[in-house]
This record gives structure tokens, C-alpha cells and sequence, in this order.
């Protein structure tokens, strides 16, 4: 379900995760934080970044196959400003490109949680997990493992931590 950074691990988190992200996602859609793009075939890289006040999103890729797919990118920021999330995907649910490379970054805060899914919920569908060999978390990162990553790649979330301002 979900894949904890580490870095503030428990059970109470791992709870919090989906309502964090239900609450940040309907947020943004109602607020100029989604954005629609062109996922281009052709194996060069290309990237796509939008950003909402001190905190930016890239997604950055390489795919081969096909021809453009429409995706969508959605940030936002939750109303006590403690949590900023990233959602890429393709909104028709599977992605029929062959990814060779991807990464999501995010700027002014730090990943908590994040994860990768070969397939998007759409069209009575449900979100299929990347494995956890397949993809890296860092504190700004999201990428493919070398290797290990099967070339699908259909959405990515990430939430992260924005830094707090101590007395």
C-alpha cells in the first residue's frame, strides 16, 4: 500500500498517508495547481514542472513507443501549510509508452511519502503498484532503479514536508 520514506516511519503516518493526499488532491483540483501536458515518445527527456508559491514539481522522463499521451500534473498544498503534494498521471488509466527513465523532484520541501504505479485508477480500474525494487525514494526524489525498473509507469504521488518555521 504505501512506501514510507523512513524518516518519520509509524503506523499513525502510514493512517494518515490516504486522507493526507484525498484531502491535498481535491484541494488542488479546485485551485490552479492542475496542469495538462504531453508525455512525448521518441526517447529524448523531456520535463515538466509547475510550482505553487515556495514549492515547485518537476517530472522529468524518457519514453519510447507510440505516439503523445495526454497526462496531468496536479500540486497543491494542505490549508495549515505543513504538506506540499505532487500527483502525475495519466488520467485514462495505463500508459501504452515504454518508459526508459523517469523522476519526479520536488523543491522547498522534503518526501515523506511517495509512490510509483504501472497502472492508474480509471474506468472501474485500480492503482497497480510499481514494486519497491523498481523505484527510489530520496528526500527530494522520486526516480527508476536502474535495472530493476520494468518500463511502465502510468502515475506517481508524492507528499512532502514543508519546513516549519521554529519559535
Amino acid at each position: 500500500m504505501a512506501a514510507p520514506s523512513g524518516r518519520s516511519g509509524g503506523r499513525l503516518w502510514i493512517a494518515l498517508v490516504p486522507a493526507a493526499l484525498l484531502c491535498l488532491a481535491t484541494r488542488a483540483a479546485e485551485e490552479p495547481g492542475t496542469a495538462h501536458f504531453d508525455v512525448r515518445p521518441g526517447g529524448e527527456v523531456h520535463s515538466f514542472s509547475r510550482s505553487l508559491g515556495d514549492y515547485t514539481c518537476t517530472f522529468t522522463y524518457s519514453a519510447q513507443g507510440g505516439t503523445n499521451e495526454q497526462w496531468e500534473m496536479n500540486i497543491g498544498v494542505s490549508e495549515d501549510n505543513l504538506l506540499f503534494s505532487c500527483s502525475v498521471w495519466r488520467p485514462q488509466g495505463k500508459s501504452y509508452l515504454f518508459f526508459t527513465q523517469f523522476k519526479a523532484e520536488v523543491k522547498g520541501a522534503k518526501i515523506e511519502h511517495a509512490m510509483a504505479y504501472s497502472q492508474a485508477a480509471a474506468g472501474g480500474q485500480s492503482n497497480i503498484p510499481l514494486k519497491q525494487e523498481e523505484f527510489e525514494i530520496t528526500e527530494t526524489t522520486v526516480s527508476h532503479r536502474e535495472g530493476k525498473f520494468r518500463f511502465e509507469l502510468s502515475k506517481l504521488m508524492i507528499v512532502a514536508k514543508t519546513p516549519r518555521d521554529e519559535l
